[in-house]
């Protein structure tokens, strides 16, 4: 059973079309950076919730979601409409594995994420983890236009503070935008092109590597990953990858 409470909007942002962030104030639990929580609404009698993954870490608030907005959807279009005041649903306690608790220290860290896969990252890339357990971080956002590129401002903060640490690397399919990589993750993975830009190889020996958003994405890098020699990360059996699907 759902364990819900009040919150209120505090905050709004819409990046383009369909793509917006919310900011809530809510008493929930403390939470794990890479977990989520679910967000409800009240329509036509029935609460109708989703989970969203948490952007901003533990030890920041407000909370916030990054989503987007699905025409059709039973939720996102009367989500999309809320404006600071309102009041929504959010589950009081967060879940989820999508943590970097059990990951063992490497080299280098692979963050992969398509559309708004990214929130999940900036949650944990603003705690101690992941800098504590690799010497680099690198960050691969992967959007069909380059104006669903979001959260500038919070890259820019995160690769100040750690400079040569940190990599992110856009990547846009459906236009050619200066600065950025021109196509799918998974084609940039198979072709050589995404390793090349980073400056650094992905293996076993090397590298974890967290996946977060669209299940084609997933699939295909999944398939990628195991080709060499990567295996799936769990709890009782430590490897190389870890995932989230979004749908």
């Amino acid at each position: 059973m759902n364990d819900w409470v009040k919150a209120k909007v505090v905050g709004k942002h819409q990046w383009t079309e369909g793509l917006y962030s919310l900011q809530f104030d809510a008493p929930i639990a403390d939470f794990v950076a890479g977990q989520y929580i679910k967000v409800g609404l009240d329509i036509d009698g029935e609460r109708v919730g989703r989970p969203y993954s948490l952007v901003n870490p533990p030890q920041q608030r407000p909370l916030e979601i990054f989503f987007n907005e699905v025409p059709q959807g039973p939720l996102t279009p009367p989500l999309s409409v809320l404006e600071p005041g309102d009041q929504v649903w959010l589950t009081g306690t967060a879940s989820g594995i999508f943590t970097l608790e059990t990951v063992q220290p490497a080299d280098t860290l692979w963050m992969l994420a398509t559309g708004t896969g990214l929130g999940v990252y900036l949650s944990i890339l603003r705690t101690p983890d992941p800098w504590e357990r690799f010497k680099r971080v690198i960050l691969v956002h992967g959007v069909r236009m380059s104006s669903d590129l979001a959260y500038a401002e919070t890259l820019n903060e995160i690769a100040t503070q750690y400079g040569d640490r940190f990599t992110y690397l856009p990547a846009v399919s459906r236009e050619t935008q200066s600065g950025t990589l021109q196509g799918r993750i998974t084609d940039l993975l198979n072709d050589g092109q995404l390793e090349a830009r980073a400056g650094a190889a992905i293996a076993p020996e090397t590298s974890h590597v967290m996946l977060c958003g669209n299940s084609a994405m997933i699939k295909d890098a999944k398939a990628i990953l195991e080709g060499r020699g990567l295996v799936r990360h769990r709890r009782q059996a430590p490897g190389h990858y870890t995932t989230e699907g979004y749908h």
